[in-house]
């Protein structure tokens, strides 16, 4: 029987399931309607598109990091109420799409959707959240991810999730050996480095890497603030200098004071543990999670 377009239009309808799994349940079921309609209640797509509508605040950020430390991967699933965020089977389910992120690479949440899933080829990412959310009750999606792969010859990735899974950090941390790689220092080290980023939220690593919009708008009220003292030009200068490099030790990561030693800076713990592990290691780059935030940020 031909699948007319108007077919898979009714049936995307009543059920709000993808384009092609409906074109794909209508040619199974031979072009009939509630046939397709139970066989994507089946693979669970019927019942993610009938709670789409309901709210996800609640959820946790998931972590994983390769046996060989060169991938790490975060990733922020989100439900509807903190009793399934706290729901063992919710965090397994987080668990499994962090660690088919982290083999599988997609390049975004829509890539990510429509991969067949690590282990269940026979099904997409798509379908697993529809199977989860017929198990669980609840409405859930797949918000966002972090992936980092080693960039440099010898380091690892690492994560951090803090509490509950409300704030998450990966960091990639280079080394200049792979026996540094696998040091008890490096790895203490890059617990540490997140939880400071995890605290701390710095902007970047270091000032260089601040966005330039962000120094120029900050400049320009330390400016403001200096003309208001009335005092010589040279002199405001030297006040909104002095300001803006307040600003970046705040900031940047490299100039904070180290949350566990504030007699010394990030970078300087960075020059210890390097001394300590035998020759240079360096923090790569990172990426800070916090639950629910690109929601609000699109309210």
């Amino acid at each position: 029987m031909e699948i007319t377009a108007k077919m898979v239009k009714e049936l995307r309808e009543c059920t709000g399931a993808g384009m092609m799994d409906c074109k794909k349940a209508l040619t199974e079921s031979d072009g009939n309607l509630d046939s397709a309609v139970d066989l994507l209640r089946t693979k669970g797509l019927a019942a993610l598109a009938k709670k789409a509508g309901r709210a996800t605040n609640e959820g946790i950020i998931g972590s994983h990091v390769s046996a060989d430390g060169a991938v790490g991967v975060l990733v922020e699933v989100n439900c509807e109420t903190d009793f399934v965020a706290r729901n063992d089977d919710f965090q397994a389910f987080v668990a499994s799409i962090a660690s088919h992120i982290s083999a599988a690479a997609p390049a975004d949440t829509a890539t990510l959707m429509s991969q067949p899933f690590e282990g269940r080829a026979d099904l997409t990412v798509e379908q697993v959240l529809g199977e989860a959310v017929s198990k669980l009750g609840e409405n859930m999606s797949i918000s966002r991810f972090e992936r980092m792969e080693l960039s440099s010859d010898a380091g690892l990735v690492s994560t951090y999730v803090h509490g509950v899974g409300n704030i998450a950090v990966i960091v990639e941390i280079s080394a200049a050996s792979s026996d540094i790689a696998t040091s008890d220092t490096l790895k203490v080290f890059a617990k540490d480095v997140s939880m400071q980023i995890a605290a701390t939220a710095p902007v970047a690593a270091n000032r260089e890497e601040v966005p330039s919009d962000i120094v120029e708008h900050e400049l320009s009220i330390y400016k403001a603030q200096a003309a208001e003292s009335g005092k010589p030009e040279q002199i405001q200068v030297k006040i909104a200098e002095g300001r803006l490099n307040k600003f970046f030790k705040e900031v940047t990561l490299l100039e904070q004071d180290f949350v566990k030693d504030t007699d010394m800076s990030v970078k300087q713990y960075m020059a210890k543990a390097s001394k300590e592990a035998g020759g240079e290691i360096a923090i790569v780059r990172f990426a800070r999670l916090v639950l629910g935030e690109t929601a609000k940020a699109a309210e």
